[in-house]
């Protein structure tokens, strides 16, 4: 698993990299010919992450249920983001990987419900 997060951490980094420098209105327009935005997609990535790894081994998420609500699967932008309230989840974005790092090497996922993605791909372990 080492592997796995630090791809999780370096490809988060990048990502923060990329969008440096965007203003708050450049990260919530929605381009044409798609659903959502940049503010949105780092949202929902911040909480699949929790759904996948938390939620989906009976443990509670890291992040507010109205995050979740707002950018779960099948969600839209319907949120703003402040610029404070999206430096907010920046920093979920970047610091939650860690503590999901430290949680698996402290071995509290014990249990996983097996998850079909809407790839088809199923999860049936945190690893």
């Amino acid at each position: 698993m080492k592997t796995q997060f630090a791809i999780l951490k370096t490809s988060r980094e990048i990502f923060l990299k990329i969008i440096e420098g965007l203003t708050i209105e450049q990260l919530h327009k929605i381009p044409d010919g798609f659903k959502n935005n940049i503010a949105w997609n780092l949202a929902h990535l911040v909480v699949t992450q929790q759904l996948l790894h938390y939620k989906l081994s009976g443990l509670d998420c890291l992040v507010p249920e109205e995050l979740i609500a707002q950018h779960k699967k099948g969600t839209s932008p319907t949120k703003v983001f402040s610029e404070e309230e999206f430096e907010e989840v920046k920093e979920l974005f970047i610091g939650l990987p860690d503590t999901l790092q430290e949680d698996y090497e402290m071995k509290i996922f014990e249990n996983y419900s097996e998850y079909s993605t809407s790839t088809g791909f199923v999860l049936d372990s945190i690893d």
